[in-house]
């Protein structure tokens, strides 16, 4: 069974409210329910969505009873005292430990072969198929890798990890780049090691969109041990890109890097839900999604 693992404990700070819930589509639909419309038709069976336990109210009004009987669903609560056994967090700390802590939370719920995403980001019908015949036929991981310029704002800069391959498309690194701009030939990366870098916007960076396999839990812990002994402090968090980083260059794992053709786009800004909610208009009028997409 493949189930669809959806990370959706954060707040949006940037975006200025929960906007894992603000609507989108023409009756009320926000965009993780196109999401879990792709993951359906690409043979995905059960949802696991991460929430803090804060918001299972607003979860269960605007998801659960949405996909309640259409598919499985279940919550995992990603929680800052979810910690391995014999780790305590710090006093200080007083939010959870990032996308890798988030995945963790799933362990006793996900058995078998799963797609981690975010819940605020659309990622298009053929990204899902992509992963949904890898994970069916392989037992490794992968990703959907996206073109840069396909993943850009015009109202601010977004972070991106750049992907390294090899000639087979293994992942060998993500770099991450936390300043990412348009720009009228590309794009530039502000803070840069070295400064500024021109990019073409061909680049295939990484969007969260990962095929995971449950071995993926083990490292996970280790994982998570390690960062916790290594003092975080208040802010340090535990990201999935740096977990199948230390894998790949430990040898303890390969990521095949699927290039997906669609656009992403998302919500990282109030002033990009005008274009979220034409993109999805568009998709509707092409005959992409129902115009009612649950009915």
């Amino acid at each position: 069974m493949l189930t669809l693992v959806v990370l959706a404990a954060g707040m949006g700070s940037r975006y200025g409210g929960l906007k894992q819930v603000d609507p989108v589509g023409p009756h009320a639909e926000i965009l993780l329910e196109y999401s879990v419309y792709d993951a359906l038709a690409a043979g995905f069976e059960r949802i696991v969505c991460v929430i803090r336990r804060d918001l299972e109210e607003a979860f269960e009004e605007h998801i659960g009873s949405r996909l309640r009987g259409k598919i499985p669903l279940d919550y995992a609560y990603q929680e800052l005292t979810d910690v391995p056994e014999g780790c305590s967090p710090d006093p200080g700390r007083s939010k959870p430990w990032g996308t890798g802590q988030a995945i963790w939370a799933t362990r006793e719920l996900v058995k078998g072969p799963f797609l981690a995403i975010n819940a605020d980001d659309y990622y298009g019908p053929r990204s899902y198929q992509l992963l949904s015949e890898h994970l069916q036929k392989s037992n490794g991981y992968a990703m959907a890798g996206f073109r840069l310029a396909n993943t850009l704002s015009e109202f601010g800069s977004v972070s991106r990890g750049l992907c390294q391959t090899d000639e087979q498309n293994h992942l060998l690194r993500v770099v991450e780049h936390t300043k990412i701009e348009p720009t009228p030939t590309g794009a530039v990366s502000q803070e840069a090691e070295g400064g500024p870098q021109a990019l073409t916007g061909e680049e295939v960076v990484s969007m969260n969109f990962w095929g995971l396999q449950p071995s993926i839990f083990q490292e996970l812990e280790s994982q998570f041990r390690i960062f916790l002994n290594s003092n975080p402090g208040a802010k340090g968090e535990l990201y999935i890109p740096s977990v199948l980083d230390r894998i790949i260059r430990e040898g303890r794992g390969r990521v095949q890097v699927l290039t997906s053709p669609e656009s992403w786009f998302g919500v990282t800004y109030p002033d990009d839900k005008p274009r979220v909610v034409e993109e999805v208009r568009k998709r509707i009028a092409a005959g992409q999604y129902p115009e009612q997409l649950w009915k």
